[in-house]
């Protein structure tokens, strides 16, 4: 421990040594050569502009395929379902209603949304069946002849129908 101590008491006492004029004068003289001489090529050089002509090939193909892709999605005509709207006509009476009851005067049925929910084997069938489902709001309207009043009803139904399928 003691051999430490007195290192460490020597290493203290150890002042770096000025350096002598005429080193800082070659080291400034170095500096202001290194700054007034040519850097022998290492320049950087020019910038050139690089295209790509793969990738813009390649951009274009992608852009006119996608166009095409657009064109004929929109020249099909969209599949649609029919709506069904049934009005069955006011029932003809041969005799007014004396008690001014309301009578049943029309029903409006109008398929709003059908959708096919593919095939499906049901039951103990031997052969699948297309389920089709479709959403449908019936309308009732009642009728007061003597008065004129008029009452309605609305409600929504959804219907499920099994479509055998043959030949396959």
């Amino acid at each position: 421990m003691n051999d430490f101590s007195q290192l460490e008491k020597q290493l203290r006492e150890l002042k770096p040594a000025q350096p002598s004029a005429d080193l800082v004068a070659r080291i400034e003289r170095a500096l202001d050569d290194e700054r007034s001489t040519s850097t022998a090529g290492v320049l950087p050089g020019q910038r050139r502009f690089h295209f790509n002509w793969l990738s813009l090939g390649l951009g274009l193909a992608a852009a006119a395929a996608l166009v095409m892709f657009a064109f004929i999605r929109l020249e099909r005509p969209a599949k649609r379902t029919p709506n069904l709207a049934a009005i069955t006509p006011a029932p003809a009476f041969s005799s007014p209603n004396p008690n001014g009851q309301l009578v049943p005067a029309g029903l409006t049925q109008v398929v709003y949304h059908t959708s096919d929910e593919g095939l499906h084997f049901t039951g103990n069938s031997a052969q699948p069946m297309r389920r089709v489902r479709s959403q449908t709001r019936d309308t009732l309207r009642w009728r007061n002849p003597k008065t004129g009043a008029t009452l309605r009803i609305s409600y929504p139904r959804e219907e499920v129908s099994l479509i055998p399928i043959s030949g396959q």
